[in-house]
């Protein structure tokens, strides 16, 4: 973590000496993100089968520009869910989470066409696992709790409106890659 820290603190004092590019993302700008995620942080085991695996929607709104000269505040909403299924012999659970969060990220254009950012998701985990034995009663609990990532990530566009998109972070998965749509 210490050494994310200190990369992060680098880059910010870096962005003003990099000539940059004119900004994919500006202000007033609307971006849906549609992905998949692989490797999660939710779920570990030898037995574990994905059901689903982790897929997103988000929607980010710039709000905010001309930060260290081109650099973007963007905010929005963020959905998430995954569904994972533990199997021993005849028994096992199903665990499902659905995320609701808001993110913020910073944007600063650095390649032409390239829309490359950092940002934080903070949101809330609603948490069910349900029993898939045999030879018991039917068991099942909710749960839910405080969630939060940093990633950093870009979006190549191909078209004005059309990107494709790639996150790397801690959160819910470590690598999350799709498309974006600019509205």
């Amino acid at each position: 973590m210490k050494k994310l820290l200190l990369l992060l603190v680098v880059v910010l004092f870096a962005l003003p000496q990099l000539s940059g590019q004119d900004p994919e993302f500006i202000k007033e700008d609307k971006v849906l993100n549609l992905g998949i995620g692989f490797g999660t942080t939710l779920y570990s085991g030898l037995h574990n089968k994905s059901l689903v695996p982790p897929i997103s929607a988000s929607l980010e709104f710039g709000v905010a520009d001309e930060i260290l000269e081109k650099g973007v505040i963007g905010v929005g909403p963020y959905l998430g869910y995954s569904s994972y299924k533990y199997e021993y012999l005849d028994w096992g659970w199903k665990y499902s989470n659905l995320i609701l969060g808001a993110r913020g990220n910073f944007h600063y254009p650095l390649l032409d066409k390239l829309d490359t950012y950092t940002g934080i998701l903070l949101g809330y985990n609603i948490a069910t696992a349900k029993w898939t034995g045999t030879g018991t009663e039917d068991v099942s609990a909710t749960a839910g709790g405080v969630v939060w990532s940093w990633f950093i990530g870009g979006r190549y566009y191909f078209k004005e409106t059309f990107a494709v998109m790639a996150e790397l972070g801690y959160g819910v998965t470590y690598f999350n890659v799709g498309i974006a749509l600019k509205m």
